[in-house]
């Protein structure tokens, strides 16, 4: 287990790092149908949203209508693409020569799409894109170098790498708030709260299909923590449905659980003869569609 947990720390400080020579990854939608207990995949209504042997990954919804994800282009460098999915059309946010964008997503305010931005000389640190499509400007230059983050209150939790990765979040100018370290990359606001959600590296769960992490919360606000049983063996990422439901993937399929219930429900699997292992995923209950991301075979 202590050389499971060695590499996967490896893997974690350089795996933003390492994205521009991975490729290979599309985006899927498909339909899903209820909420919280009732929610379900529509697996059958799955299929590409992008089809094309760059990378195309880590998505979020902004709005009712519109996807934000980075994308490499064919020299390998990456942009914030956004996706409407009312006029089925794809726009620049960036485009940008000398440096990369990943990890796209809203900030609290609405003003601005925020992205970790790999610069000339390999700093990574957290840039804000102004939806309007004006000039970027860079929010944290003393915090690098960062892998992922969520927002809360209009500051930053975010996992800074290093030896060990840290879970920090930004209560002001040199004020870093230290939650915990050794996790992993999923870090997620948990919706309508103060709460940031986060997988674990500390204390595995052996199975027999591998290593199954702690899914752990840190409520910004009053300091508590709480553990939410554990993610599905393998697994790296998850995603809120709501304030009180999970989704997980491992493979092709996908799973729910109730924060306070140990055991991940399946949803369903998405069948494809071209693409596999969902990685990552964002669900926007207004459109009722869920993306996955998925490797090319």
């Amino acid at each position: 287990m202590i050389k499971f947990l060695i590499t996967l720390s490896l893997l974690l400080v350089f795996q933003t790092q390492i994205t521009q020579a991975q490729g290979g990854f599309d985006i899927w939608v498909m339909d899903t149908k209820g909420k919280g207990r009732k929610f379900n995949v529509l697996t059958e209504t799955a299929k590409p949203l992008t089809n094309r042997p760059e990378y195309d990954n880590q998505p979020n919804f902004i709005n009712e209508y519109q996807l934000v994800f980075s994308a490499a282009d064919e020299n390998g460098n990456h942009d914030i693409i956004v996706y409407n999915f009312t006029s089925e059309k794809f726009t620049n946010l960036s485009k940008t020569s000398d440096r990369s964008e990943f990890s796209p997503t809203l900030t609290d305010c609405g003003l601005y799409v925020s992205a970790i931005v790999v610069e000339p000389d390999g700093k990574q640190r957290l840039w804000l894109y102004p939806t309007n499509f004006g000039e970027p400007e860079l929010l944290y230059d003393d915090i690098a170098p960062v892998g992922y983050y969520d927002w809360y209150d209009n500051k930053a939790a975010m996992f800074i790498l290093g030896e060990p990765n840290k879970l920090s979040y930004a209560r002001g100018k040199g004020d870093l708030l230290e939650i915990d370290n050794h996790i992993g990359r999923a870090v997620k606001r948990r919706p309508k709260t103060s709460q940031i959600g986060y997988l674990s590296m500390k204390s595995p769960k052996e199975t027999g299909d591998g290593l199954a992490l702690p899914i752990r919360t840190y409520d910004i606000a009053n300091g508590k923590s709480e553990v939410l049983g554990f993610g599905l063996p393998g697994a790296l990422d998850f995603i809120w449905l709501d304030s009180n439901y999970l989704l997980m993937a491992s493979g092709n399929n996908i799973y729910r659980k109730k924060s306070n219930h140990s055991e991940w429900e399946f949803l369903g699997k998405v069948e494809s003869s071209t693409h596999q292992n969902i990685s990552r995923m964002a669900y926007s209950p207004e459109l009722k569609k869920l993306v996955v991301v998925m490797q090319r075979n």
